[in-house]
């Protein structure tokens, strides 16, 4: 199972990233919100919008999660 975090800060169009830890992309440590070990990215992403609603995949580490465009 892969660890996930969701980035605090949203990014211009609103949706709040969730990362698999030791993505690229990962945002800074202070803007990390840890959400736990899951089997997939949709577990993570269910759990992310408990607190961010729009939670989205990221494009990169996790793109079958990844269901918007950046604006």
């Amino acid at each position: 199972m892969d660890r996930y975090c969701v980035n605090t800060r949203a990014q211009a169009n609103g949706d709040h990233e969730v990362h698999k830890e030791g993505c690229t992309f990962m945002p800074l440590p202070q803007n990390q919100h840890y959400l736990g070990a899951h089997s997939n990215c949709y577990g993570a992403v269910m759990a992310a919008r408990l607190y961010y609603p729009t939670a989205n995949g990221c494009a990169f580490c996790s793109y079958a999660c990844h269901t918007r465009l950046s604006d």
